[in-house]
């Protein structure tokens, strides 16, 4: 009944309506072929044609083709209305004026003129031959519209590569299309993809009242100095009717900004060899960009942010009067020792270390290089190496093993200069440290007799407490063992005297009382 709620009813008898409705209680025993396609691609301010087979299982005594179309909103609105015996179009709709419908043996076909943006949408179409049976299919509407050829703009400042994260180089833009555009960023033709600080997209979609979109795309990379050659283009992609084309912009060339590195120098003119007197124009030319302002003087090579400067010398010991120059750079000149000696006598101990220093001017700037004779290659090392503008400054520390040579060879392309150091050995026993070591050897013996002193005597004094306490196994018998050697009367008397006195003391008792003899011997049995 829903298909019937929005149907406006023509100026039909009332049999019509009723064979209608019996059409509906007898679609479960009769079958209808509908064919529609699932979608129709146009281009805008085109027509479309949307066309609705069908066919029934059996002949239908009359039928009846509505069209109908899903508005914004949701609902279904019907726009047309045949059957055997009229074709109309519904009026008062979006659609009144711009579709026909156009039948023939197998269906109908709706033709929508001068096509909106609007009509993307779903159409239906809706058959019934009453008895016969009914069916419905549905097409959906695809609108398609080209967008403008992409436009590229580069920054017209420059970039410089100095830049810790990506900065904006190029913005790119494509107008009125429909559905969205896409825009891919490409360097020397190969595509450029988002990289973490390297390279990303930043993009803006704008609808524009007419329903079109328009697409901006700015490109953030990081540029390097071989960017400047590169050329930088963006490609729009966009869907139509069957296939997706594309278009491509024009190639532009970014201005990378980057530091001089290097300098190069050449004589323009005169051609040849130049003689005193001759007008030499030099031309010199930095890597940089944009280029360094070029400044000439006599003293010094100096290269500062924003500016170079350059010291004129006579180059291969020709004077040469600079009457005009462009730019130039520096003439080659021969190595000078700063020094006025060539050749230094020296006289050190065995073991000793000495510091030979050594100090150039030229340019090129020269290089430093040592030659030692008559000391092993480990007992010598350089501790001081120092390079600034057109000088050079190198210290070697030597040990002293013998008689020795070191030479300060100091070369550039145009000369080579040297300064020599002789170093005569003063023999070990000479020196203050030898004597130096025999005081302290003496000290050390001296302190070694004394220490042992030391111990005998703390010896003894063991050995007597032991003797004192009888912890010896040696006894009396084997004193008076020694003692029977023959002796003197003096040594008689000394042993007696000794003796008496062992015994007194043996004698006394434990209250300290003096005992006889004999009651020593009995208490000493006992």
């Amino acid at each position: 009944m829903d298909n019937f709620r929005n149907m406006a009813m023509p100026n039909t008898s009332l049999l019509l309506f009723v064979l209608q409705m019996c059409a509906i209680a007898w679609q479960a025993w009769a079958l209808v072929d509908l064919r529609m396609e699932d979608t129709v691609e146009v281009y805008m301010d085109k027509s479309a044609e949307i066309p609705c087979l069908y066919n029934f299982t059996e002949q239908p005594m009359m039928v009846i083709v509505q069209w109908f179309v899903r508005e914004r909103e949701g609902h279904r609105v019907r726009i047309s209305f045949s059957d055997l015996t009229m074709q109309k179009v519904d009026e008062n709709t979006t659609y009144s004026d711009r579709i026909s419908v156009r039948s023939n043996s197998d269906g109908e076909t709706l033709t929508i003129q001068d096509v909106k943006l609007s009509d993307e949408r779903e159409f239906f179409c809706q058959v019934s031959g009453l008895s016969a049976g009914s069916e419905e299919g549905k097409t959906v509407l695809k609108v398609f519209d080209p967008p403008e050829p992409p436009v590229i703009e580069g920054i017209l400042s420059g970039v410089s590569v100095s830049g810790e994260s990506p900065a904006k180089i190029a913005s790119c833009e494509t107008r009125e299309g429909f559905p969205k555009p896409n825009i891919t960023w490409y360097r020397d033709h190969i595509p450029i993809h988002p990289t973490s600080g390297l390279a990303n997209m930043v993009t803006l979609l704008t609808r524009e009242s007419s329903g079109l979109y328009t697409v901006q795309s700015e490109l953030h990379y990081k540029v390097t100095k071989e960017d400047k050659d590169a050329h930088f283009s963006c490609e729009v992609s966009y869907f139509v009717p069957g296939a997706v084309r594309t278009s491509e912009s024009k190639g532009i060339n970014i201005t990378v900004h980057y530091p001089t590195t290097s300098v190069e120098i050449w004589k323009e003119s005169p051609e040849g060899l130049v003689k005193e007197g001759d007008t030499v124009e030099l031309r010199c030319q930095g890597d940089g960009n944009p280029p360094a302002p070029i400044i000439f003087n006599r003293e010094q090579v100096r290269i500062e942010k924003g500016k170079i400067e350059i010291a004129l010398y006579d180059p291969l010991n020709i004077s040469i009067y600079l009457v005009k120059i462009v730019t130039g750079s520096v003439p080659p000149g021969s190595p000078q020792m700063k020094d006025a000696e060539r050749e230094i006598e020296l006289t050190e101990k065995v073991g000793g270390w000495v510091n030979l220093s050594c100090e150039a001017r030229g340019y090129p700037r020269p290089t430093i290089t040592w030659s030692i004779t008559g000391s092993q290659s480990q007992s010598w090392r350089e501790v001081v190496k120092r390079e600034i503008e057109d000088q050079v400054y190198s210290v070697v520390m030597l040990k002293v093993t013998t008689d020795t040579v070191a030479v300060c060879n100091s070369t550039n392309d145009f000369g080579i200069e040297t300064k020599t150091y002789s170093i005569r050995r003063i023999p070990f026993s000479q020196t203050p440290t030898a004597r130096k070591t025999s005081v302290d050897n003496s000290g050390v013996i001296i302190v070694v007799i004394i220490v042992s002193i030391l111990l005998l005597a703390i010896l003894g004094s063991v050995f007597y407490f032991l003797y004192k306490k009888g912890k010896f196994p040696c006894g009396r018998s084997g004193k008076q063992e020694i003692t029977k050697e023959k002796t003197n009367k003096d040594d008689i008397v000394v042993e007696m005297k000794a003796k008496k006195t062992e015994e007194s003391v043996l004698l006394k008792g434990v209250n300290g009382e003096q005992k006889p003899p004999n009651d020593q011997n009995s208490t000493l049995s006992s």
